[in-house]
């Protein structure tokens, strides 16, 4: 009987964790439909905003029960150095990621994206950490995808797509400074500060260089709702929820489907297409993705030190 309850559990816990995958997947299509109303730091700064707003109930919630369990709360300085940081970083990702849906498909944005499940691990051995022999074949496989994707017959790379590899690359560097502060500092409380930053970032520079409005934020709502408060606010409960009951590599593989479901979004929703020669690409740079998730023994591992 223990053995089906967490069978169960874990099932109820890995369905979590596709949803969560879902509705990031899905908010690429949301991005690209809101900047029919908002220009792309307008629509960020509001976004992120309003993501670091849904996530204070969860806050005040898990809170009060550190509190009742008599655990001390964390450094305000150290939460605020990390939002700071988190924020920063997360903000030039996200800046490259909308401008970059400007001049490409969603579809090929959510692939190039999930490029730093294999950059993460990569970037891990200039840290001293120690990296699988699956990383590497997976990042052969997702580099192939990528020239099938994004390079065109006079091996040029098109702005849109060069904006959202560039993108990877600081999403990446994001995932390893929230690694580090996220063993000290309560994860949604760093999460909201590190929204907080980027959307006052985004706000602030899309006061200098365009002409937000509030007629504009009401007209582009639905995706603005769904950008921000779906896809952190519940997203990161399912996340937050589904991880306690899952088994991490099925977490990490699960997770790495946001990318499909970007794909998915972008055909079904805005009519785009690809040629077979994309297809092939997106499917290579899925394998690398999910080979590289897959958890090998530890006498694979390739230490650096």
């Amino acid at each position: 009987m223990a053995c089906l309850f967490q069978s169960e559990f874990a099932m109820q816990a890995n369905l979590m964790l596709l949803f969560a995958a879902a509705i990031w997947g899905f908010s690429f299509v949301a991005q690209r439909l809101g900047m029919d109303f908002l220009e792309p730091f307008a629509f960020n700064g509001l976004r992120f905003l309003l993501g670091s707003l849904s996530l204070l109930p969860l806050i005040f919630f898990f809170s009060r029960q550190r509190r009742r369990s008599g655990i001390a709360p964390e450094a305000q300085s150290s939460l605020l150095k990390g939002g700071l940081i988190a924020g920063s970083l997360l903000f030039i990702a996200a800046t490259l990621q909308q401008v970059g849906l400007l001049y490409t498909t969603a579809a090929k944005a959510g692939f190039i994206t999930g490029l730093y499940l294999i950059i993460v691990p990569i970037i891990g051995i200039l840290l001293k950490h120690s990296t699988g022999l699956n990383t590497w074949l997976g990042a052969m496989l997702a580099v192939v995808g990528l020239y099938l994707l994004s390079i065109n017959e006079d091996f040029s790379m098109s702005f849109g797509d060069l904006l959202q590899f560039i993108g990877a690359l600081f999403w990446a560097m994001h995932i390893l400074v929230i690694d580090h502060f996220s063993s000290r500092i309560n994860p949604l409380k760093l999460s909201s500060a590190q929204f907080m930053v980027c959307g006052l970032l985004s706000l602030g520079v899309s006061l200098v260089i365009e002409t937000p409005s509030l007629s504009a934020a009401l007209a582009g709502w639905q995706p603005l709702l769904y950008a921000g408060l779906i896809s952190v606010g519940v997203a990161y409960t399912l996340q937050v929820v589904g991880q306690k009951g899952a088994n991490p590599a099925h977490a990490a593989i699960i997770l790495s489907l946001e990318s499909l479901f970007a794909a998915v979004g972008g055909v079904w929703m805005l009519g785009e297409s690809l040629s077979a020669r994309g297809w092939l690409g997106c499917t290579l740079m899925m394998s690398g993705m999910l080979l590289s998730q897959i958890r090998w023994p530890k006498n694979a591992d390739l230490a650096v030190n």
